[in-house]
């Protein structure tokens, strides 16, 4: 396969993970706002445009700024607008690869998101981001051959779904000061698969191991990391040294999903933001090494540049 083309279709499971888990942080920030009138809207808006999205903000921040720019901003590929837009570029380089459905999808939920137009964002517009997300996903899976190619897509998936909900738990606090965990677990639709595994007890630890550690759950990070490494095995020759792993991108993902499958859930939640920080960092240099390996050389899309 074409660098160029499997490129591109990394990049078309990573944008389009990327708006999902966008709309998802921007609805704990919403329901947060309404579940409890007593929160400081500034206080948590600037926690998600600074802390949890890594995007400086100066000055006083609202609700409608956090909209502005994680929902509305064209320029900015942390966006939903700007990450469907990616995603679609994307999808139109490698169009002779992808099925004729994925690429009707793609392009139909571009041009009819932009028709919902500008404004405050509503709890419309991001559970519309979630189904068409799901949507693009399922038609991927449904239509395309699970060659090299849906490895490609996939991989950029999961390694983008994991640093996602590491972002998401990240909004919820311990002890306090964070989104309830309730509202995590709602916005990762996960609420439901959390009460069956769980018999209906809910509790603040409970929830966040369930979000990281689950090996059932397709949006923990625990999950993310392991279905990441599956593509990467897949796409790798069969491994022929004794000592090691010289795949440098399952090498990141391994010892990250390793150190939060063999400590004990109790020092995994203690010291989750750190954990959470870590699996991020694992991400990014993962994301590097397969850019280093597959891909044609050139700089690395970020979360504040556009794609060259």
């Amino acid at each position: 396969m074409l660098s160029r083309i499997a490129e591109s279709l990394f990049w078309i499971g990573r944008y389009t993970e990327r708006a999902d888990g966008t709309a998802r942080i921007v609805d704990v920030l919403r329901l947060q706002l309404l579940e409890d009138p007593a929160a400081d809207e500034g206080a948590v808006a600037h926690t998600v445009l600074s802390v949890i999205m890594g995007l400086p903000h100066e000055g006083p921040v609202t609700y409608d700024d956090v909209g502005a720019s994680l929902v509305f901003d064209r320029a900015n590929p942390s966006s939903v607008t700007g990450a469907w837009f990616a995603a679609r570029e994307n999808a139109r380089r490698a169009r002779e690869t992808l099925s004729t459905e994925l690429w009707e999808g793609i392009n139909t939920t571009w041009h009819r998101w932009n028709g919902f137009g500008r404004g405050m964002v509503t709890e419309r517009h991001l559970s519309w981001v979630r189904e068409r997300a799901a949507l693009v996903s399922g038609i991927a899976d449904s239509t395309m051959s699970h060659d090299e190619a849906w490895d490609f897509l996939v991989l950029g998936r999961s390694i983008e779904r994991a640093d996602m909900t590491a972002r998401l738990v990240a909004t919820g606090g311990f002890p306090r000061g964070g989104a309830p965990w309730s509202v995590v677990l709602s916005s990762c639709g996960a609420q439901q698969a959390f009460m069956r595994s769980q018999r209906g007890l809910l509790s603040d630890e409970r929830a966040a191991a369930f979000l990281v550690l689950d090996r059932e759950f397709p949006r923990s990070v625990f999950f993310s990391l392991l279905e990441a490494e599956r593509r990467l095995e897949a796409l790798s020759p069969p491994q022929t040294e004794r000592i090691g792993v010289s795949d440098e991108a399952r090498r990141q993902l391994g010892r990250v999903r390793t150190s939060l499958e063999y400590r004990s859930t109790a020092e995994v939640i203690a010291d989750l933001p750190a954990q959470m920080r870590r699996v991020q960092s694992a991400v990014t240099a993962a994301s590097s090494a397969i850019a280093s390996r597959y891909f044609q050389s050139g700089p690395l899309p970020t979360w504040t540049k556009d794609v060259g």
